[in-house]
């Protein structure tokens, strides 16, 4: 397994099993529309997947159970902690029986960026399992399943492109609205979802605003205006737990002159350009690598 070009597909056989790529995402854009009963917070996101991916491959297992092994650049935990192995329990769980299976994650996208790379393994081990040993779980029962995997699971299962709904489990495909491509900045910084929530302050006029221009752009079916609008109703609390990403994305908007995104809770941003722009595209990743020292890395939308 290795590094994962745009025409990958998702599924690939191997001499040795089975190897699935779980793609990660961007937000073009990301509403609170408030809090709900339950203590989630209701959303209105535009998730979009790139071609970034991590790689899952399903093998027999020497032993019983899941033989879990996580490689790769990045760091993932090998036990309960990840999501992968949750996938799993449930799974057995739903079939009713104990798949023996060694899985192993390369780890190529970094946790805590907002790219949504634990949500897409998750979602990528439901799908593997279902066709490494031929389940044929009904669709019902892999989207029940990944919703009591997390919120952003069930984007995974279809796409790439969907308005995501309710806490997020609620896909409302988009079709018409065409490719981009996108510098992606990677900051060296860990952002936990659950404190960004917890010191998010609701503003329900900001978000009747910004709802307005959010379904104007999907009217048109414009990226480059969802790019334009740059929404992100969790950035002010990011930024206020992360006071360097909120410089960071200053310095880099003031460089260059356009909008900087915030991807999620954070901490990943983004810059969408045109396929014109390859000079453009150039002089930003020389400034962040020689300048600013921060990662990057070009990815385009995905084709599944």
């Amino acid at each position: 397994m290795g590094e994962n070009l745009k025409s990958a597909e998702q599924f690939e056989a191997m001499v040795s099993g089975l190897t699935v790529r779980a793609p990660g995402k961007v937000n073009l854009s990301l509403l609170v529309a408030g809090k709900r009963p339950d203590g989630y917070h209701e959303l209105q996101t535009v998730m979009a997947k790139i071609d970034w991916m991590d790689e899952l491959l399903f093998e027999p297992a020497e032993g019983d159970g899941l033989d879990l092994v996580c490689t790769g650049p990045c760091w993932a935990p090998a036990g309960p902690d990840n999501l992968i192995y949750r996938a799993w329990e449930m799974v057995c769980a739903a079939v009713g029986r104990r798949l023996s299976v060694r899985i192993t994650l390369r780890k190529n996208m970094p946790a805590g960026t907002g790219l949504g790379s634990g949500s897409s393994d998750a979602a990528a081990a439901v799908l593997g399992l279902n066709r490494f040993f031929h389940l044929e779980m009904p669709e019902s029962v892999i989207y029940d399943i990944a919703c009591r995997l997390g919120s952003d699971v069930p984007f995974f299962l279809k796409g790439p492109m969907a308005l995501c709904t309710g806490r997020g489990e609620k896909i409302q495909p988009l079709e018409g609205m065409g490719d981009f491509s996108a510098l992606l900045i990677i900051p060296d910084v860990n952002v936990s979802t659950k404190r960004v929530y917890e010191n998010y302050t609701h503003n329900p006029a900001v978000f009747q605003s910004l709802q307005k221009q959010i379904n104007g752009a999907l009217a048109k079916k414009s990226i480059d205006s969802l790019a334009q609008i740059c929404a992100n109703m969790l950035q002010t609390s990011c930024f206020q737990l992360h006071k360097e990403l909120a410089v960071l994305k200053e310095t880099i908007e003031q460089m260059w002159g356009r909008k900087v995104c915030l991807s999620g809770s954070g901490s990943a941003m983004f810059m969408l350009f045109e396929n014109t722009c390859g000079a453009k595209i150039q002089t930003c990743r020389q400034i962040l690598d020689k300048t600013l020292g921060i990662r990057y890395r070009m990815v385009n939308s995905n084709r599944w």
